[in-house]
């Protein structure tokens, strides 16, 4: 092995060694390029960097969507803003921005069913991740069932940590904890860990009055409401069901396309 073979296998074991795989797979590429176009060393440099910078840029991100187990194709572009009124439509673009993190600020969603609560809250889950937040998708019913599981075996405390590290959590359909007295009083461990502290955004399909259907007595109740809106937003989402349109829109196309077809047998 020649001396220059040599001082490239150690260079390679110390861009390992400092963790820089992108200068790694980069540097040789690069230096030919700066033979060719007649770079100086801070050219070289700067592009080299840039380079590093970037990937590593791309790589947090997808650990952040990985980590973020988002519902596939619930993005704001995927999004029919145009339901939503003038006021609504700036704040939730506005949240999208993310500033609402910096003060522990939660997102309270409110509505019927259908009306658009969880992929707006996706949209803004979709939009922190990609400006560099890391945040945890899931539903209330899958995350109790998470928790339940974590308290019997006696590791609460530890779950309870990890979820700590995401700096938002986008909880869907609350509504679903009415039956057992454990599936509230984790969630409202949960929640009461994270207040004032980190963000919460949550959609639930019944208003607050009636959340004593989920923490079951008056002053548990007022307790949660307390945590959850003392620092929030509340998006409220009027109207008709988006699914029970789009249902009916796709029947009345259809019975126009078999007047047409029977129009056409006919003629």
């Amino acid at each position: 092995m020649s001396n220059i073979e040599v001082r490239e296998e150690v260079l390679q074991l110390r861009l390992r060694g400092l963790r820089l795989p992108g200068f790694l797979a980069h540097y040789a590429a690069l230096a030919e390029r700066t033979i060719a176009e007649g770079w100086g060393p801070i050219e070289y440099l700067t592009e080299l960097v840039d380079v590093e910078v970037a990937e590593r840029a791309d790589r947090r991100l997808k650990r952040l969507l990985d980590e973020a187990e988002l519902p596939a194709g619930k993005t704001l572009k995927s999004l029919e803003l145009t339901r939503y009124a003038p006021p609504m439509r700036a704040q939730i673009q506005e949240l999208c921005r993310g500033q609402f993190l910096s003060e522990a600020t939660n997102v309270c969603m409110v509505g019927r069913p259908g009306t658009g609560k969880s992929h707006v809250m996706a949209a803004i889950a979709r939009s922190l991740v990609e400006r560099g937040s890391a945040v945890f998708y899931t539903t209330v019913a899958a995350l109790v069932e998470k928790l339940l599981a974590a308290k019997r075996d006696l590791r609460l405390a530890r779950e309870l940590k990890r979820l700590d590290r995401f700096e938002c959590l986008a909880l869907d359909d609350i509504g679903y904890v009415q039956q057992d007295r454990a599936e509230m009083e984790v969630l409202f461990t949960l929640l009461a860990e994270r207040y004032e502290r980190k963000s919460v955004l949550i959609t639930s399909n019944l208003v607050f009055s009636q959340w004593d259907q989920i923490f079951k007595d008056p002053m548990t109740t007022a307790a949660a409401i307390d945590r959850v809106v003392h620092h929030a937003v509340v998006l409220e989402f009027p109207g008709p069901s988006y699914r029970a349109e789009q249902a009916e829109r796709r029947a009345a196309a259809h019975a126009k396309e078999q007047r047409a077809a029977a129009a056409g047998t006919s003629s």
